[in-house]
Formats: C-alpha cells, structure tokens, sequence
C-alpha cells in the first residue's frame, strides 16, 4: 500500500483500514505467540501500513484546521 493510494481515500474509509489493520495485527500476535505465524514479515507490513494511515489521517486533519 502507497502513501499516493491512501490520499485517494475519504477520511471514513482510512479510519476502516486502521481497524482492519489493527485487527490484523491482533490476530498476528496472537498467531506469533501460540507459534502458528508463518509469515513473520507480514506483522512489519501491517505495522508500516498502519503508520501510513496515521500520517495520511493526521495530514488531512491538519489540512482541514490551516483552512478553517
């Protein structure tokens, strides 16, 4: 996931990827602590894509704010 795809989203729809990756991320540790995960590489994806959103939510709050 881009940066460039993220800005394209509603604000609504960015807040329902953050929970999806925050579920997934739950699920992760919890397969990573009962030693079922197979791909560990993809708790790193899910945590930088999880940091993406945050930067792209946090950029358009701050957007919105400078215009009011």
């Amino acid at each position: 996931m881009k940066a460039a795809e993220l800005r394209e989203k509603t604000a609504d729809q960015l807040r329902e990827q953050l929970e999806e990756l925050k579920k997934e991320s739950f699920n992760l540790r919890f397969q990573q602590a009962s030693g079922t995960l197979e791909n560990t590489a993809r708790m790193r994806q899910v945590r930088r894509d999880t940091a993406r959103v945050k930067t792209v939510l946090n950029e358009m709050a701050a957007a919105a704010a400078g215009e009011a």
